[in-house]
């Protein structure tokens, strides 16, 4: 007779234990960034009293889509597509450079124009700025930059 109240309230706190326990498991996650496209500015490099260095500059990544009617016309021995206008937009991102001897190479090397690869993560992070003035920042922090040329790689930092 009391081992059956006994033996739920022990399935009970056991059952309470292992959800507790899978609860404090961290769930995996991935925050990572690859972009190419062309640099805006020349990097420069900046350091904030006794902080960690950092290179920063600007990548331009562009998307290009038709919009309207698709339209097939035939000619005698031709064929026309007619594929509506092209769009295009430009988005700028703001580049950070932390890794010690990416950071210096890319300052280096990295010129206004160049094309790249960035790999990294993005993060989003709150600055004052020189009229004290709170700003939002979002950059990408740079794991891996590779230089471009015509296509193919020609340089990994």
């Amino acid at each position: 007779m009391w081992r059956r109240p006994a033996w739920q309230v022990l399935r009970q706190f056991v059952r309470h234990e292992s959800d507790t326990v899978t609860s404090l498991v961290l769930e995996r996650s991935m925050n990572r960034v690859q972009l190419l496209g062309r640099v805006g500015q020349d990097p420069i490099m900046r350091q904030v009293e006794g902080k960690n260095p950092v290179t920063i500059f600007s990548l331009a990544t562009n998307e290009m889509w038709r919009t309207g009617d698709n339209e097939v016309s035939q000619g005698a021995l031709l064929f026309l597509c007619t594929l509506g206008d092209i769009s295009q937009k430009t988005t700028w991102h703001r580049i950070s450079v932390f890794r010690p001897g990416l950071r210096d190479v890319t300052y280096q090397y990295v010129r206004k124009g160049s094309r790249i690869f960035v790999e990294g993560k993005i993060d989003y992070g709150e600055y004052t700025d020189k009229n004290n003035v709170r700003r939002q920042a979002t950059t990408i922090i740079a794991d891996n930059v590779i230089f471009l040329s015509d296509g193919s790689v020609r340089d990994k930092v």
